[in-house]
């Protein structure tokens, strides 16, 4: 019989890292909550369950962890899958976003023809921090023609306070907080 975990379990599954990939950075590592079954499967359960009741299309995953959770969100949600990600990956024209990072900026893209128009999206990723590339992916929904429903975390880094970047961006859902 399978064991109900709590999010406080799920958390303890996540290993911190200290000083990767920079001095003076705790990185957390989903790996060790994705290596077990029962973790990985409350993961993705949590996530899809704060959108059950939402009429989504297409769950757009950031480029890459948050395929990981996306493809199965989608499979769970009955919706199809957008790919986000980092430039000159995609095969057919692509649509653009740029955001600042620390130092300098980067760019996501999609293919132009992704997204139907007034399609519900949920934009996914493993990590919410300062909030830069969800906000591009939540942008590059809009500008594909997509309705944003919201976007969905396992966590969120709250002291760096990404959640603000996406104010307009519907529903804002972590699982877990540090």
């Amino acid at each position: 019989m399978a064991t109900t975990l709590t999010i406080e379990d799920v958390k303890n599954k996540i290993r911190a890292v200290k000083d990767f990939p920079k001095e003076g950075i705790i990185f957390r590592d989903i790996t060790t909550g994705l290596k077990d079954a029962q973790t990985m499967r409350m993961m993705v359960d949590y996530l899809c369950d704060q959108y059950k009741d939402c009429k989504i299309d297409y769950i757009a995953g950031i480029e890459s962890r948050g395929f990981i959770f996306g493809m199965p969100m989608a499979y769970k949600l009955n919706c199809g899958f957008i790919p986000i990600r980092k430039p000159n990956k995609l095969p057919a024209q692509t649509i653009k976003e740029s955001y600042e990072l620390e130092y300098g900026t980067d760019t996501i893209e999609i293919h132009a023809d992704a997204i139907e128009q007034g399609a519900n999206v949920l934009v996914v990723d493993d990590l919410l921090a300062t909030g830069g590339t969800a906000k591009a992916a939540c942008n590059l929904v809009r500008k594909a023609g997509g309705n944003l429903i919201g976007a969905a975390f396992l966590i969120e880094l709250a002291d760096l306070n990404g959640r603000e970047k996406l104010e307009n961006c519907g529903k804002i859902i972590s699982m877990l907080k540090y």
